[in-house]
């Protein structure tokens, strides 16, 4: 007999160990016939509806609840399962389920996989929920705000951001849900207040190594991403860059627009940016980086320093303690499709599009805060510093194979995914406030600095940076690392060139449209000599020796003029050399040579 005729032929006089056992066998057994598991599932559903929800007769009892609805979760791993699943009844069903089994956690939990893993693999299942019929949306925010445990948080997490993934599809649930104060909340606050406490809580459970914590603060930063993202584009919001006036929806790149109703989640990601133990030897890791992602998309300005920078001394970054990372647990079905997981696209468009932050005033969140302590500027420094140093150890080429081989040792990613957003963030917080661009940079580039050897040869963070910039196979940081770069040399082309040598940057200022060497300036910030009083060369930054009389033969002169030649003609057929740019062709037209 098949699962479907053997559960089928239960009644509610069955022994109740041959439903137990009916239930587990469902539950483990491989994918059946596409009828035989909608009807299947349908038959679990109506009994879990009857016995919980109506009190009427069934195959089942309370105990089974567990049971059973492990056995539809198993079974709705397949589209065609999560079809049955994903109708107005048995969403409403499951929803209900969830809050009436609230005294059986364990069941409760299994309802609320149930609902998660339908919303993953059926999106119209998504506005189905947030439907006025279910109301699934608000209460999956009550049920998140009485979360006990990580895995609480976890699932109604992963359901709110999955149902806020798409803004036209969820526009107007994303709106109320940011502007709607809920009474049942300390202070009527609204979701906002209400993930800023989850995630003080979740730093808590990380730091106490509470299993699921890391998975429930990544998906409640998933949602807090979808959030600040979406709703500044909905509403009438702020402009933080006066260049983008009438710039279409669509054309919108995140921290472009800001809107205050967001001002309260600020506090809580720097405290968890801060605070969180960083994962070894990679410390760029989930949650982490979704706190980055977030962070990103919300200006730096004068109102939000303290709670940005801190309000005691800076020191210069020391690196932090890394832990191991803790074991992940976020699959609800054991399958790895989680196609809303990175927000790589806003990631992506923002690095194309590094702008100034605007002004606002930030409200400080009511909760005890460590905003006297907190320089974000040293932190991301010191990640950065810490991230490079295990991606690219020693004096490493960038495009040495074995640094892609180390990335995908982290998953099949590679270093443009992992490293760009958290440049991308330091790009912005020099943007933002002249006191971290300056420490930033010198940090990078001390007065002090060993200019003898060649900048870009170095085994520490300078030297990996300026080897970025001529990287080929990391596109996209090689970018975002010459914006940084940029950004913390006050977006200046001459002090960029005296700090770190014309030769280094001439790649990234030709796409800036600067083609030759910008003219030395003595108001560039940038310093002429070393601080023992040497010259620095500005092409090469480093220090100037005297030159010296080479004597070659003529054989060896024209040998090297050929080696030249030849370099010049291939820039110019790569068109990284104008023609008009090129010497050889020059001379050739000016009938200096032969």
């Amino acid at each position: 007999m098949s699962v479907l005729q053997v559960y089928s032929s239960l009644s509610s006089s069955s022994p109740r160990a041959t439903i137990s056992r009916t239930l587990q066998s469902i539950a483990s057994a491989p994918p059946i016939n596409p009828p035989s598991c909608k009807a299947l599932i349908q038959l679990i559903i109506d009994d879990l509806q009857a016995v919980i929800i109506d009190g009427s007769p069934s195959r089942l009892i309370r105990d089974d609840a567990l049971s059973a609805l492990s056995a539809v979760k198993g079974l709705g791993r397949i589209p065609h399962g999560a079809q049955v699943l994903a109708s107005v009844p048995n969403l409403k069903c499951l929803m209900t389920l969830a809050i009436k089994l609230e005294t059986a956690p364990d069941a409760s939990n299994e309802a609320l996989k149930c609902i998660a893993n339908t919303l993953l693999l059926s999106e119209p299942a998504r506005t189905t929920l947030l439907s006025q019929d279910i109301d699934g949306g608000n209460i999956c925010i009550e049920l998140l705000q009485k979360s006990a445990t990580p895995e609480n948080t976890f699932l109604s997490s992963r359901i709110l951001f999955l149902c806020t993934a798409s803004p036209h599809q969820s526009a107007s649930f994303i709106q109320s849900i940011v502007e709607t104060k809920r009474t049942h909340f300390p202070g009527n606050g609204t979701i906002i207040d209400v993930i800023a406490l989850k995630l003080d809580d979740l730093i808590a459970s990380m730091q106490a190594g509470i299993k699921m914590s890391r998975d429930a603060m990544t998906d409640l930063l998933k949602l807090t991403f979808n959030l600040l993202i979406h709703y500044p584009k909905l509403v009438p919001s702020e402009l933080q860059y006066p260049a983008l006036a009438g710039s279409p929806d669509d054309q919108k790149v995140m921290g472009d627009f800001w809107n205050s109703r967001l001002d309260g989640i600020l506090p809580s990601l720097v405290r968890a940016f801060q605070t969180i133990p960083l994962s070894s030897p990679n410390p760029l890791t989930s949650p982490l980086t979704h706190i980055i992602h977030s962070l990103i998309t919300i200006p730096v300005d004068s109102s939000s320093r303290a709670i940005w920078f801190g309000t005691l001394p800076h020191s210069r970054p020391t690196t932090p303690q890394l832990n191991s990372a803790e074991p992940t647990t976020s699959s609800l079905t054991g399958s790895s499709h989680d196609d809303q997981s990175t927000p790589k696209e806003h990631i992506e468009r923002a690095i194309s599009s590094v702008i100034p932050a605007g002004r606002r005033s930030f409200h400080h969140s009511p909760l005890p805060d460590s905003s006297s302590t907190a320089d974000c500027a040293s932190r991301a420094y010191e990640l950065l510093d810490m991230t490079l140093a295990h991606f690219l150890p020693g004096d490493i080429d960038s495009d040495d194979p074995a640094v892609r081989d180390l990335c995908k040792i982290d998953g099949d990613t590679s270093l443009d995914e992992i490293v760009c957003p958290l440049v991308l963030l330091i790009t912005r917080l020099c943007l933002g406030d002249d006191d971290a661009k300056t420490r930033i940079r010198q940090w990078l580039v001390p007065e002090d600095l060993d200019r003898t050897h060649p900048l870009e040869k170095r085994a520490d963070l300078l030297g990996r940076c300026l080897r970025l910039l001529a990287s080929v196979y990391h596109s996209r940081l090689k970018d975002s690392m010459g914006e940084m770069l940029y950004a913390m040399c006050d977006s200046n082309a001459t002090t960029l060139a005296g700090y770190f040598g014309y030769g280094n940057v001439a790649g990234f200022l030709f796409h800036k449209g600067v083609v030759s060497a910008p003219p030395v300036s003595a108001t560039s910030g940038a310093p002429p000599i070393t601080a023992s009083g040497l010259p620095i060369n500005p092409i090469t930054g480093t220090v100037e020796h005297p030159s010296e009389n080479i004597d070659m033969t003529d054989e060896e002169k024209e040998h090297e003029a050929e080696k030249l030649f030849v370099l010049f003609d291939r820039l110019e057929k790569t068109g990284a050399l104008p023609p008009s740019q090129n010497p050889y062709r020059k001379a050739f037209q000016e009938g200096k040579m032969g």
